[in-house]
């Protein structure tokens, strides 16, 4: 038998025997049973024991070795209309919201034990759990990709898994593609899987996906009209470098700062009206139906709708030494907001979506962050209070709570409100009262709050202790009630 130590800050600790063939994984459930919470273990020269699969000899865990133990923090994943929570690690999860998309996880529990969950990843209605062994459990709507049994048998020594729309993408460690969902969505890639080799990245229109080769060069599959065929433009995609999206159409950065574009030519899948002025491109960002795209200078290029944020020459001489760039997408209709250098704040696109930013311009100074609901922004500032324009039901008005918004460190939102966590670890809510809004049923437990997810209509805030509070709409995930005493024995 092998005698180990650990011990918390606090400086409780406790005395584990395990025999020599032991693992990692072994050695955190003794850790864990000891002192009744998740932990991490951490040696003496700062190493934390992450794969759980390791032997304690790999490890370096020798007799007598004490180890730190640290509590470690709930992680929360949502689809839109459930929650999930689970821990880096850990061998179950506590679901809860609409069963058919993802909040019921009872049928795969038992895929769960001694496989040590690393992330987990949710489409629109369905979760794909990555353990450590490399291989993927997912649970939800079909449609969304809640059943893998299709391609189960490719599902080994996952690299990274992406979540869009409908569809699952997992890269795997030699570098191929396996894709699972609805097929009309991308599910299906068999008909470029040869082609699939050496992917380091991957993005999404709502219907189609195109995935970055280490040699730089693209390949696309999907519904055609979004996206999913790139053979008018496949020439000239050499040295990719990044890939962004519209809801139809995608725009590639390649490495000397120019920009391809295919897809819906109305969802800024036809850039040749810019074209010239494209050189030097930093980054690209995206409502449903534009792209704007920040120069090494600091300018910015906008194509696609106009009332999506693809005509910018009402305030194009403002945007110089523009820094980020973000955007509200819902419906038929966007906008942009830009941040430039100094702090300010620049705005165009439908007016009611957050392009009109008159009434609160004068206000918006030393901006560091913005977030996005449907159709609102809010942005913190550098004094820790709050700033939102846009759609009020959408949380464009915050005056309701104003006086109480500040030292914010952290925003959240679903479509319709925003959730900010404040320094002291309080929760100030605004925006749809149906869509979590409205947090006074639930305000006095919402203290020492770590960090806050969102599905579509309802916020699950993660506390100091190991805790869950919800709120919102109830069949989105704001009632956690009947799963709630389970979470903290994760």
């Amino acid at each position: 038998m092998l005698r180990v130590s650990i011990g918390l800050p606090s400086g409780c600790t406790a005395n584990l025997s395990l025999s020599q063939d032991s693992t990692v994984g072994d050695l955190k459930v003794l850790a864990q049973k000891s002192f009744g919470q998740f932990l991490r273990l951490v040696t003496a020269t700062g190493h934390v024991l992450t794969n759980p699969l390791a032997s304690l000899e790999a490890a370096g865990i020798e007799e007598g070795t004490h180890l730190t133990t640290v509590a470690q923090q709930a992680q929360i994943s949502a689809t839109e209309r459930a929650f999930a929570v689970w821990y880096v690690g850990g061998e179950r999860i506590v679901t809860w919201g609409d069963r058919s998309f993802g909040g019921d996880s009872s049928a795969i529990q038992e895929q769960l034990k001694h496989k040590h969950m690393q992330q987990v990843q949710a489409t629109r209605g369905a979760f794909a759990a990555v353990l450590a062994d490399g291989s993927v459990v997912t649970w939800g709507d079909p449609a969304y990709g809640g059943e893998s049994f299709a391609v189960r048998g490719q599902l080994r020594n996952l690299r990274q898994i992406y979540a869009a729309g409908n569809v699952f993408v997992a890269i795997l460690a030699d570098g191929s593609v396996v894709a699972w969902g609805n097929p009309n969505f991308g599910g299906d890639c068999s008909g470029v899987q040869e082609r699939l080799r050496n992917v380091q990245q991957v993005a999404a229109t709502i219907c189609a996906f195109a995935a970055i080769l280490q040699n730089g060069s693209v390949v696309t599959w999907g519904d055609p009209d979004f996206g999913g065929d790139s053979s008018a433009v496949q020439q000239q995609l050499v040295n990719v470098e990044h890939i962004q999206a519209t809801d139809k159409a995608f725009a590639a950065i390649l490495a000397n700062g120019s920009v391809i574009t295919w897809g819906d030519r109305k969802h800024g899948g036809d850039s040749s009206a810019v074209q010239g002025r494209l050189r030097n491109v930093q980054k690209v960002q995206a409502t449903n139906e534009a792209f704007a795209a920040i120069l090494a200078d600091g300018s910015v290029v906008t194509w696609g709708d106009p009332l999506c944020g693809g005509d910018d020459s009402a305030v194009r001489h403002q945007l110089s030494a523009v820094k980020q760039i973000q955007a509200t997408r819902r419906g038929l209709a966007g906008a942009f907001a830009a941040t430039l250098e100094g702090g300010s704040v620049v705005t165009w696109g439908h007016p009611d979506r957050g392009g009109d930013i008159s009434a609160v311009q004068h206000r918006l100074r030393n901006v560091q962050q913005i977030h996005v609901t449907g159709e609102a922004f809010a942005a913190i500032l550098g004094d820790g209070s709050v700033v939102t324009w846009g759609h009020p039901r959408f949380g464009g008005d915050c005056s309701a709570v104003d006086t109480q918004l500040r030292a914010v460190r952290q925003l959240a939102a679903t479509r319709c409100a925003f959730a900010a966590i404040l320094q002291n670890g309080s929760v100030v809510t605004w925006g749809d009262p149906d869509f979590g809004g409205d947090s006074s049923a639930v305000q006095q437990q919402l203290v020492n709050v770590e960090q806050i997810q969102a599905t579509a209509g309802a916020f699950a805030a993660a506390l100091a202790d190991g805790s869950v509070v919800t709120w919102g709409d109830p069949m989105l995930g704001g009632d956690n009630s009947a799963v709630r005493g389970q979470i903290p024995r994760l």
